[in-house]
């Protein structure tokens, strides 16, 4: 690249989900659009993500007869939001997520596929939906993307298999069945040996699904759109002219390099990884290192502090600032530390989640910023922020415990560098988790006592329909989420506060325009993604609710730019 200045209609400042969406959205209506990432690939925290969508009355929806008005999303928000029910936002989502799922449809790589069985993660709110609400890019062929590929980040590792990404629903089924399944066996050993030679012949996994998939269809797009797309160029400055902002200051191969626009849009990620704004932000996290953040850690906070450097202003008034996730440390043999969210083993039947005391704290079929946030609610500030997720060996062999695959992945490698705790009783698992052993043994008692018959008196689990699809519906029982605990040896994995993201972004309008102190747009700026504060109040209704509005505030953002 030269060193001369570049000019454009639109700048994009990350490459998530939300900043890719705006490109292509610009571009589309003929706009010059340069997207900058400051990582050295492309995707951001959405290629870890697991690719859900939060869109109600999207065109997958009503192609299969759900059809429902605008209302009943808006009351389930209205209800779930309370205080933190900003009508312009979430109006603004609701009517625009439905047009955004078609554009993409109809005129970029990105397609999709539904998640109409996933109900909504409250059930006994107002206006909670039993589906129709999910979609989910469709599985893409590397080979499609085979010039972004090196480009593109590489899936989760935690979350993969030697690299292998499973995408929820039947893929994953047939992972979980595959020792009681002839037919999901198959299933396996075709995929596994199908990604062994992709392995062997491109070095990366070439069946995209869920994070991955979504970013390798809108680069894809992006690319064919023109639009101009620069990996390891962070974002220095904002340029600022007469209260306008018309650009920004790039570092681009150690050289800084201005890029001038009538618009820019930020979409960097959030803070999830900035220390200072996590210590000024975050519930217990006197360090700024204390959470288990999932993004990568390029998110940093940059998108923040360059909306506040042109006047912006950041959220603090929401219910949190942090998108909570459960999440276990994983050790590796080379000394590094990763992070496993703990999403689906939660809900299934034969475990449950207890503090130091050995009690249980929550429903554990419920949402994963639940957990955390009842976690957090109950451990006394001088205590540390954790608790034990406690199964059977029948259950671990099953499901598996985090990131301790089920049978016939051995288990003496987790046993062996401490990710796993194990006991031949539970006192014994209680000694080696520093957790009151007949605290344990009481809850466990009670808990099987109850579990023989399906129930839950304590707390409910099974109770609604998020619950139920969490569970086990192969399960011999009547409750797809409850069994008892008592075949061992037993198994414990310590479980702390992570995130998916930050909630607390820049304040801005329906437009996705940045607000200033007075609460007016600052011309020129645009915040989607993490970046924007999140206009569900920091609240979590359901699963889908990052990358949902990411999509549908950044396409309101790339449209609304192209008017500039």
């Amino acid at each position: 690249m030269s060193n001369a200045p570049l000019d454009c209609d639109l700048l994009v400042v990350g490459s998530g989900a939300a900043g890719l969406a705006a490109a292509i959205s610009a571009a589309h209506l003929g706009k010059r659009v340069i997207l900058v990432e400051k990582d050295a690939v492309l995707g951001g925290a959405t290629a870890w993500s697991g690719g859900w969508l939060w869109a109600p009355r999207n065109p997958l929806a009503q192609r299969a007869g759900i059809v429902e008005d605008i209302e009943q999303p808006r009351t389930y928000l209205r209800n779930e939001l309370g205080e933190h029910y900003r009508p312009e936002l979430v109006d603004a989502f609701l009517q625009n997520c439905p047009d955004m799922v078609a554009f993409f449809e109809q005129h970029t790589a990105l397609q999709f596929v539904d998640g109409n069985g996933i109900p909504d993660m409250h059930g006994d709110t107002p206006g909670a939906a039993t589906g129709g609400h999910q979609v989910i890019a469709a599985p893409y062929d590397g080979s499609e993307v085979l010039d972004l590929l090196p480009r593109l980040r590489k899936t989760m590792r935690e979350t993969s298999f030697m690299g292998m990404p499973i995408m929820a629903g039947a893929d994953l089924a047939a992972f979980l069945n595959m020792t009681r399944s002839p037919k999901a066996l198959l299933h396996v050993i075709r995929r596994f040996a199908t990604h062994l030679y992709h392995l062997a012949r491109y070095g990366r996994a070439m069946h995209l699904v869920n994070g991955v998939a979504l970013v390798a269809r809108l680069a894809r797009s992006a690319q064919d759109l023109g639009v101009q797309m620069l990996e390891s160029t962070p974002a220095q400055r904002m340029i600022v002219e007469n209260g306008s902002v018309c650009g920004a200051v790039m570092l681009h191969a150690g050289e800084e390099k201005t890029i001038r626009a009538k618009a820019v849009v930020l979409a960097a990620g959030g803070f999830p990884n900035d220390p200072a704004r996590r210590k000024a932000m975050f519930p217990r996290d006197a360090s700024g290192h204390d959470n288990l953040a999932l993004p990568p850690a390029s998110c940093s906070g940059d998108g923040l502090r360059l909306g506040e450097s042109a006047g912006g202003r950041v959220a603090d008034d929401l219910r949190s600032p942090v998108a909570w996730a459960p999440v276990s440390k994983v050790p590796y043999a080379d000394g590094s530390v990763g992070h496993f969210p703990h999403i689906i083993d939660r809900g299934k039947p034969g475990i449950i989640g207890v503090l130091q005391n050995g009690r249980r704290f929550v429903n554990e079929a419920g949402g994963y910023y639940d957990y955390v946030d009842a976690m957090l609610k109950a451990i006394p500030e001088d205590q540390e922020a954790c608790s034990w997720l406690i199964c059977d060996h029948r259950f671990q062999r099953r499901y598996g415990l985090g990131f301790a695959r089920p049978a016939p992945v051995p288990l003496w490698p987790h046993i062996r560098n401490g990710y796993l705790k194990r006991g031949a009783s539970l006192e014994e698992l209680a000694v080696a988790c520093g957790i009151d052993p007949l605290g344990l043994v009481a809850t466990v008692n009670d808990f099987n006592h109850h579990a023989r018959l399906g129930e839950d008196p304590q707390f409910g689990r099974g109770s609604t329909p998020f619950n139920r699809r969490s569970g086990d519906a192969q399960h011999d029982g009547p409750n797809p989420c409850v069994a008892p605990i008592e075949q061992g040896p037993f198994y414990a994995v310590k479980v702390q506060p992570g995130c998916f993201g930050t909630f607390a972004g820049l304040r801005t309008d329906g437009q996705a325009r940045v607000l200033d102190a007075g609460g007016q747009p600052i011309p020129g700026l645009y915040a989607a993604g993490t970046d924007m504060a999140s206009p569900l109040g920091g609240h979590y209704p359901s699963g889908g609710i990052n990358l949902g509005p990411a999509l549908t505030f950044g396409y309101i953002a790339g449209r609304h730019a192209a008017t500039i």
